[in-house]
């Protein structure tokens, strides 16, 4: 990189504007769907269905309330309904409302005089009756019109509810307009200016703390610069992904946070060393060199583990979370690539210029003075490696403290909770919860395949009988195929009773020769849940695995690798405590300006791979830098003393600066984005301070020299793959190698 410095710049930066610049056009190509697992149950139920019944409605729900009078006014009946003709056809696929249906009741109801009457006749009248029933509110004042929406796809339908959004105006009546397509619209507006207001407030905040850290103004830009072209260049692979699958919204938002975050804390840490390397005398080439073998290394192994923890996304079924995946993983692989190709180059050509516009404090440093060396972290280290005891069981103690509401963990799918109080689309789908039950999409859908509506009749009657179920009615039957709606008893789809009826449900015996499928929102929960469930073993073992296997090889050390993985477990179980406490508990919720739910399991399982991810990040630097002490011959204390001394600063500038990356997504109106900001903020300040500083010096210190032993054959194995520890460069000079030693 230093030798070709010039070039590396010229193309890093041209490739990164020009991904960045052809991948705004991903924001076309995103979706706001992929929480469901496709192969689930409920996912079935709602195919079938629709096969056989046509498009389901509730695309969009429209609530009508006139100013004065009922619903079945003439005047206003026809005013709405010639409002509903009025949609584009290209935009809206079918119409299904209650004055439809209370229209065609009557015309079912109706016979010739005299006639006697048609029971086939009657019990279609009966049902239409019934169905009108459910799109009214027994006093008359309300009813609502359900609309499916054309498109292939939920982006095509969200494109066309963009469209006519604005056309569900009835002069003298009040509409709230709710539905699967208002809560993913206004939902992804919000994360969109959430994100702008984020990055809006965290990026001059970082400026400013960069500059403070570093004392220069030039050295401060660098890792912005990092940053910012490592999401510019993640915002290009994510198009290029977007061409070829489904990808949710939300991707560009963990793209921006991780792109940025870890871009600056790579930064921090390269040029912090490059700095240290100048400050000991060396040329600028030999400083470039020695920090890409040094830092540059950690930043390597770094990445590499956040990538792994990131991968494991890819296990799930669900696309949502394959999304926060290919968001994460392009952004860290390219903020390490960055790190370790345009940031050396840089440094190669500033030398010392990096330190131009320097503050008073750093000019001082400049002009002769070494640079200082904390004697508070020593201090702090000393204390530690003399008490080790005496500062690990108080943390231990408070970790499995924080840790235990863990226990009562819900989990659930995003629902209008998600949006703050008062959005219309929120407002709406409460309503439409509270006052039309049975089509407010939290219903279960059960369908029959081989049976038909007379046959369907008596199992409905089972259904309704069933706990948490207030009543069951066959809605649709065609083709082989009849569907039975089932309306909760509670308002709260995911609370267990609402779970456990869908169980229940499940579990009946199905009528002779039919195939029953059980779906709808709480199924679909359910569903989502099983297939978590079943891949987090396996993301838990891949997490643990890499870990294990690539902190070995970085520092030869059995115990080290088991001790960093239970040392970021312990960190992660206690923050997630924390966020159950407040976000499904509601224990300060109020402050927050959250309404508390249950946990999207998706959000939940991102969090646990980037928090598990970054916990290991800092334990790479921070081990880094005792084993290259302990590499030259220092004691464990030693070691151990050192390492603080040389990355305690350096971690802690990290993690604030991380803080206020990430941090910075608690000032969303949105519940899950809030969700990660503040769970953020309590995962870096809780494993920057007492568990990188504090616990893991006591453990080691506990294990002595034990800490640094491996067997024989698996330390060989570790010395021919030629990933431990570098000393410095022999010499000066552009041919100079580089000794290598055992870690």
């Amino acid at each position: 990189m230093h030798r070709l410095r010039w070039t590396t710049v010229i193309v890093v930066v041209a490739a990164s504007i020009a991904s960045g610049v052809w991948g705004l056009g991903v924001f076309g190509q995103l979706s706001e769907g992929g929480y469901i697992d496709p192969g689930s149950e409920s996912a079935r139920a709602a195919e079938v269905a629709e096969d056989a019944l046509g498009p389901q409605g509730g695309d969009v729900i429209v609530i009508y309330t006139p100013d004065g009078g009922n619903v079945d006014d003439p005047a206003v009946a026809q005013a709405i309904t010639a409002d509903l003709q009025a949609l584009p056809q290209n935009r809206v696929d079918s119409t299904l409302s209650y004055w439809q249906l209370a229209a065609g009741a009557q015309a079912a109801a109706g016979q010739p005089q005299g006639q006697p009457a048609d029971p086939q006749t009657a019990a279609r009248a009966a049902q239409a009756a019934a169905q009108a029933a459910q799109f009214v509110t027994p006093d008359k004042r309300s009813a609502i019109a359900l609309l499916t929406l054309a498109g292939a796809d939920e982006t095509e339908k969200l494109e066309n509810y963009r469209e006519i959004k604005d056309d569900f105006t009835v002069d003298g009546v009040a509409t709230k307009v709710g539905g699967a397509a208002a809560l993913q619209l206004s939902t992804s507006e919000r994360s969109k200016s959430d994100l702008t207001l984020a990055e809006g407030v965290s990026l001059p905040v970082v400026l400013v703390l960069l500059v403070l850290i570093f004392g220069s103004l030039v050295a401060a830009a660098l890792p912005v610069l990092v940053g910012g072209l490592a999401v510019l260049g993640a915002l290009g692979v994510l198009h290029v992904i977007a061409l070829t699958t489904e990808v949710n919204s939300f991707a560009v938002n963990v793209a921006s946070l991780l792109g940025l975050g870890m871009a600056i804390d790579y930064g921090l840490f390269m040029v912090g060393r490059f700095r240290e390397e100048l400050a000991a005398g060396r040329s600028t080439a030999a400083a470039v060199r020695n920090t890409v073998a040094t830092a540059g290394r950690t930043v390597a192994f770094s990445a590499t583990l956040l990538i792994i923890a990131l991968a494991g996304l890819m296990l799930f079924p669900q696309g949502f979370l394959k999304s926060l995946s290919y968001g994460g993983m392009s952004a860290v692989a390219l903020a390490a690539f960055t790190s370790l190709t345009l940031l050396p180059a840089m440094l190669g050509l500033l030398g010392p210029r990096v330190d131009k516009l320097a503050l008073p404090r750093r000019k001082k440093q400049i002009e002769g003075e070494k640079p200082v060396v904390s004697t508070g972290w020593e201090r702090l280290a000393r204390f530690v490696m003399k008490r080790p005891v005496l500062v690990a069981l108080p943390i231990l103690a408070l970790l499995v403290f924080l840790a235990v509401p863990i226990k009562d963990v819900q989990f659930g799918e995003i629902d209008e909770r998600v949006l703050p109080a008062g959005d219309p689309a929120r407002v709406a789908l409460a309503e439409l919860k509270s006052e039309f039950p049975a089509m407010s999409g939290t219903g279960v859908q059960v369908v029959l395949r081989g049976a038909d509506a007379a046959a369907a009749q008596p199992f409905a009657a089972q259904v309704a009988n069933v706990p948490g179920i207030g009543e069951a009615t066959v809605s649709g039957s065609q083709n082989g195929v009849t569907e039975i709606t089932a309306a909760l008893e509670s308002e709260d789809a995911l609370d267990p009773a609402s779970t456990d009826a869908v169980e229940q449900i499940r579990a009946l015996d199905a009528p002779a020769g039919a195939e029953v499928l059980v779906g709808g929102f709480t199924a679909r929960n359910v569903d989502s849940i099983d297939a978590t469930y079943a891949q987090l073993p396996w993301m838990v073992l891949l997490l643990a695995g890499a870990t294990l296997v690539l902190m070995f090889l970085a520092f030869g050390s059995v115990l080290l690798p088991v001790k960093a993985v239970v040392m970021s477990a312990l960190s992660l179980t206690a923050t997630f405590g924390v966020l159950v406490f407040v976000f499904q508990e509601g224990h300060g919720a109020g402050l927050l300006d959250v309404t508390p739910a249950p946990l999207e399991i998706g959000i939940v399982v991102l969090m646990a791979a980037v928090v598990f991810g970054l916990s290991t990040d800092y334990e790479v630097f921070l081990l880094s830098r005792m084993v290259e002490a302990r590499t030259k011959g220092a004691s464990t204390a030693d070691a151990v003393v050192t390492g603080i001394v040389r990355t305690g600063r350096v971690i802690s500038a990290a993690a604030i600066l991380l803080v206020v990356v990430t941090g910075a997504f608690a000032l969303s109106s949105l519940t899950m984005m809030r969700f990660i900001g503040v769970g953020m903020i309590l995962a870096l300040v809780l494993d920057a301070t007492v568990v990188r500083m504090l616990l893991v010096p006591a453990v080691i210190r506990l294990m002595g020299d034990a800490a640094w032993w491996a067997p024989g054959p698996l330390r060989r194995l570790q010395q021919r793959a030629g990933l431990a520890e570098t000393d410095e460069i022999e010499e000066e000079g552009e041919g100079a190698g580089l000794v290598r030693t055992g870690a």
